[in-house]
């Protein structure tokens, strides 16, 4: 595995310094990862990167070279390069399966250390869920447009460099896709990987007849081709079908055709009808072309005859929501064997974050077994599912429900122990159906892509008092 240990920002090694110099490095501190707004403000988030983060904590090591690098800056003396030399994590790590549905300000991740080792794997955490968390939810948004149809991932030549291409093909499947076009991704992640021919293939042929003709030739049981090379209608589908035609002279079926250009509603409708009327009704017609989920749904609305659906630029780049914009909060601190909470106060009320060492409980009803709300909780507080459970806006406070036939399910579980890992990798395709059944378990109104109910959230009554407190006390902190 690669060590990312040196993938940090500076500060975070001049904190780590000066944690060192002020005697805090055996100090016990409490960190949030969380992000405050669902992308394209949707109604939820699909948590993507966990597996990675194993990997990232389990190579944690300063290496001689890190060492002899970070001396040339002049700025860290042999004390401190002595403590990286020794450097080793063995705090504790909290966090939610891969693949789960998430809102904004609830703990994704949390970490519990000694104050140099909890600072250390800020930037590098936040750096591997918030790239792949977006791009998982992006892909659930335009699989969700595609109303059941089969999206494949497609966008490794516009991704921002390969690693983003190679994870952001793990996390559009894990948010829906059925493949991608990466076969990196496919050999690291065994997942399906996809394609056929591109317009250079058949421009490289004396007549487009000629180039169908090959491509047909060599893979008979997996033909699908490119039509819009040259001219979609006078052109492409028509010679298609005399290669479907000579295909299933020899006893095979043509799977599909592909257009990536030009009007794909109207294109769409005129292949279906003149594939249709040649006998060739089971043949899928595959669509390209900047798609997302806002041109995908428009198409769908028009009754574009579409089967499958090339996704690139627009889903591996999120193209049209930048950052996830995770953070990692300081929410508690232990001196003398005593936890002391801490909160971050600021004009913003969206960037005062949620204090104490805290747990999450999802609660789902009985009868139906779909998602009621969530309550963030001080990690000691423990729900009684046979008795009444009332939660309350943290912000309008009058508002409260009652749950009475329900139950819990605590998110936030052991990663790592002692600096141990307690929790197996697991594989995409286990956690693409978990993605999947946690999707069942949420309603359809939080989950749609316009305007979605907003899901409760709430806190309870023990840590909103303790936000409330050092809220009103804060002119002595």
């Amino acid at each position: 595995m690669v060590n990312l240990t040196m993938l940090t920002d500076f500060y975070q090694l001049t904190m780590m310094d000066g944690y060192l110099k002020s005697d805090k490095k055996d100090e016990i501190m409490i960190f949030d990862m969380f992000y405050r707004k669902n992308p394209n403000d949707g109604g939820y988030t699909i948590v993507c990167g966990i597996n990675e983060v194993i990997d990232y904590i389990e190579n944690l090591k300063f290496e001689e070279e890190d060492i002899q690098y970070l001396k040339s800056l002049n700025t860290f003396d042999e004390e401190f390069l002595q403590y990286l030399r020794d450097f080793k994590f063995d705090g504790e790590i909290y966090a939610v399966e891969e693949g789960t549905i998430m809102f904004p300000n609830e703990p994704i991740i949390r970490v519990k250390a000694k104050a140099m080792q909890a600072q250390l794997v800020e930037t590098t955490i936040l750096c591997i869920i918030n790239f792949q968390t977006l791009i998982a939810t992006k892909a659930s948004r335009i699989c969700y447009s595609a109303m059941g149809d089969s999206v494949m991932e497609f966008g490794l030549r516009r991704a921002q460099a390969p690693d983003a291409g190679l994870y952001g093909a793990k996390a559009a499947v894990i948010g829906g896709c059925i493949g991608t076009s990466n076969v990196l991704a496919g050999q690291k992640f065994d997942i399906p990987v996809l394609g056929t021919h591109a317009h250079s293939w058949i421009q490289s042929f004396d007549t487009e007849l000629d180039a169908f003709r090959a491509y047909a030739k060599a893979y008979p049981t997996k033909t699908v081709l490119l039509l819009d090379t040259y001219d979609t209608l006078n052109s492409g589908i028509r010679n298609a079908i005399t290669v479907f035609n000579e295909l299933r002279e020899q006893g095979y079926e043509p799977l599909g055709v592909r257009i990536d250009s030009g009007d794909l509603e109207f294109l769409s409708k005129e292949i279906r009808k003149i594939l249709d009327s040649a006998g060739f009704e089971n043949v899928k017609i595959t669509a390209s072309n900047d798609l997302d989920e806002n041109t995908i749904t428009s198409l769908k609305n028009q009754g574009a005859q579409i089967d499958i659906w090339g996704v690139g630029t627009k889903m591996i780049t999120s193209f049209d929501w930048a950052a996830l914009g995770g953070v990692y909060k300081l929410c508690a601190v232990v001196r003398d064997g005593q936890m002391i909470p801490k909160i971050k106060i600021s004009e913003d009320p969206n960037k005062i974050n949620n204090p104490g060492y805290k747990n999450i409980y999802r609660i789902y009803d009985k009868n139906d077994n779909k998602a009621k709300a969530d309550l963030i909780v001080l990690d000691e507080e423990v729900i009684n599912e046979n008795e009444p459970l009332t939660i309350f806006d943290p912000i309008h406070t009058w508002k409260k429900m009652t749950f009475e036939d329900f139950y819990v399910k605590k998110l936030l579980l052991p990663l790592f122990i002692d600096g141990k890992c307690v929790r197996e990798k697991r594989d995409i395709k286990d956690i693409k159906r978990y993605t999947d059944e946690e999707k069942e378990s949420f309603w359809i109104q939080y989950r749609r892509n316009k305007n979605p109910q907003i899901y409760k959230v709430d806190l309870s009554k023990k840590l909103w008092n303790m936000k409330n407190d050092l809220l009103e006390n804060r002119n002595i902190l």
